[in-house]
């Protein structure tokens, strides 16, 4: 893991679409803004560990009825 250090204004540069920019620092935390291209999915890590979880989930429940053979015709 690469760890900067960056001001309020500063930005950090991931290639040549995404940009990181430092908006605001406090004592409790930082606030961030990213610039990316509309096609690539930008999310906190919490929610994208929840969507994983439910793709998982999802995935179980379909290998389940094909075990069962629950599997509809479409």
């Amino acid at each position: 893991m690469l760890v900067l250090s960056r001001k309020a204004g500063e930005r950090i540069q991931i290639g040549p679409d995404i940009a990181i920019t430092v908006v605001k620092l406090s004592s409790g935390g930082v606030r961030l803004g990213i610039e990316a291209p509309p096609e690539l999915a930008v999310v906190r890590g919490e929610l994208a560990d929840e969507m994983q979880s439910q793709v998982e989930a999802e995935q179980s429940v379909d290998a389940l009825r094909i075990f069962n053979g629950d599997e509809q015709e479409a």
